[in-house]
């Protein structure tokens, strides 16, 4: 059998392609998987650089949902970390070695290679030691919507810090997994930041992997909520999750969804109404009730509608709720009413439509003489 020389005449340009990932991920990944996670790499080598999905998505010859997914089963394989915005659009892209069995977490923090995908903004560097996390409040109390960062001095005295020390290990057994610098400094958040205790967190992240959750971000979201809620203990926290999770049963039962957990999407908009819209459950369930009536099937989207109109509306009650519905009803009898009247129709007569000639009848009468 004749064999094949591979040449190279130039080096000034390359991409190098772990030999870990073509023998332990390749083989078992998609085609179009490979291609995503390849242009990844040939990135780096203008790192750093920013595009967006739609840019990549044309250069791939794919859609964006077909990039989506294969960033989404990178991720999953832990090749990679995604971070989204608060509005769920991909922000950023931190590639990590595929030999995960020689790293350690110090070697993961100077590994990382971070590429952006963005909807209109740059990438952060998911390796900067001053990465962005949400304010530290002293209080314990989170504000969401404010940034502030964790100077490179705080992050270093932190990790000197034995409590510090124990909860990252322990992120890392619940997790399965080496933690990310962004995921590192989101623990760091937790408990600087949000004033939770070392308890609390191990807490925190019991919870939410025994629920199958292993994401950063909705870690984060968990978190943040039992901040506002002045949770500062273990016990605080399990009679919070105790008493949402039965109104979450609840709200699945109004849809008629039974024998199933929620899923992350159908626990945040219920988040959502309960926590944030502080609906009280009947006025959930008439409006779980409605969405079966007008749909005919189990539409949280619909849902979401019904109530973030009430919300508008300022509804607390089921009587506001029967006054709503009863405005509505007469301005559609009033539309009908109006739609009734007849209008004047249109003549077709052709004598009405004639248009009169005006005569002059002395000149006509002197022309009649003349003749």
């Amino acid at each position: 059998m004749a064999m094949i020389t591979l040449q190279n005449s130039s080096m000034t340009e390359v991409t190098i392609l772990s030999n870990t990932f073509i023998d332990n991920y390749m083989p078992e990944a998609n085609g179009e998987f490979v291609k995503v996670y390849i242009y990844l790499l040939r990135s780096l080598s203008n790192a750093p650089v920013s595009f967006s999905l739609e840019q990549m998505a044309d250069r791939l010859l794919c859609t964006e949902r077909d990039i989506l997914r294969a960033l989404k089963y990178w991720a999953k394989q832990e090749l990679l970390v995604l971070d989204f915005t608060d509005s769920d659009k991909l922000c950023g892209i931190a590639l990590l070695s595929p030999d995960k069995h020689t790293e350690n977490a110090s070697s993961v923090s100077a590994s990382v290679e971070t590429v952006s995908t963005v909807e209109q903004s740059a990438i952060q560097a998911a390796s900067a030691p001053s990465a962005a996390v949400e304010p530290s409040v002293p209080t314990g109390k989170a504000s969401s919507d404010k940034k502030q960062e964790l100077t490179p001095e705080r992050i270093r005295e932190l990790k000197q810090n034995e409590e510090i020390i124990q909860i990252l290990y322990i992120a890392e057994q619940y997790l399965g997994k080496t933690l990310s610098p962004t995921e590192s400094q989101k623990l760091l958040f937790f408990y600087d930041g949000l004033g939770l205790s070392a308890d609390l967190i191990e807490y925190l992240l019991e919870y939410c992997v025994s629920h199958n959750h292993k994401s950063i971000r909705y870690i984060e979201k968990v978190a943040i909520a039992w901040a506002e809620e002045g949770i500062t203990t273990v016990e605080q926290a399990k009679r919070s999750n105790s008493r949402y999770n039965k109104e979450y049963f609840t709200i699945l039962k109004a849809l008629g969804i039974t024998n199933r957990n929620p899923v992350e999407t159908e626990i945040t908009l219920m988040d959502t109404w309960l926590k944030t819209y502080c609906f009280s459950m009947e006025i959930i369930q008439e409006a779980c009730n409605r969405t079966v009536l007008q749909t005919g099937q189990a539409s949280f989207q619909y849902t979401d509608k019904i109530l973030e109109g009430w919300k508008k509306k300022e509804v607390k009650t089921l009587d506001d709720i029967r006054s709503l519905d009863d405005e509505h009803q007469k301005r559609r009898q009033s539309k009908k009413a109006a739609s009734r009247k007849p209008a004047a129709p249109a003549s077709n007569n052709r004598f009405n439509n004639f248009e009169q000639r005006e005569y002059d009848f002395s000149e006509y009468e002197k022309h009649l003489l003349n003749q």
